[in-house]
């Protein structure tokens, strides 16, 4: 097994291989919430689409229909009985209206859906709380230097770990 990047787990690494990889996985996860939020922003758009074909439907169904539909239901139900044919021409109208009604719930239902959505925004709300994280990270307090130690070396690991 090995370590984000590429050191083996268990060995002493330094403090700019630490930083270096805390760097690498904040980077890959703002990618990743960035992927997020264009999934969720795409699955929104889809919803809208849905909508709006369901409303465009419902408005050709009631618009085409209605002449032919008209016609043949209306001599339908004065077939079937001895109605007034105004009334059958009534009745074949609300039969229409009746399909253009429900598709139009069905475009209210998807729109409803894409309007709730709250993705984009927990993902933005998400990536503000990460990078405010970052931001007020301080560097924890380095113990006092013991006399016994070279200066040169502890040197060598500030500049290795800046």
């Amino acid at each position: 097994m090995s370590a984000p990047d590429g050191s083996p787990v268990g060995a002493e690494r330094t403090i700019g291989q630490l930083f270096a990889s805390a760097t690498a996985e904040m980077s890959a996860l703002v990618h990743d919430e960035i992927a997020l939020a264009k999934a969720q922003l795409k699955q929104d758009v889809k919803r809208g689409a849905t909508s709006g074909g369901a409303f465009s439907m419902a408005g050709a169904v009631l618009l085409f229909s209605l002449p032919m539909l008209n016609f043949a239901l209306a001599y339908g139900i004065r077939t079937w009985s001895d109605w007034n044919l105004a009334i059958c021409f009534l009745l074949s109208f609300a039969a229409n209206v009746l399909v253009a009604v429900v598709l139009a719930l069905i475009g209210v239902v998807f729109a409803k859906k894409a309007k709730k959505s709250k993705g984009p925004q927990k993902v933005a709300a998400s990536m503000k709380e990460s990078a405010g994280v970052l931001q007020k990270a301080k560097p924890h307090p380095r113990p006092e230097l013991a006399q016994d130690r070279v200066p040169e070396a502890i040197e060598a690991v500030a500049r290795s770990s800046s």
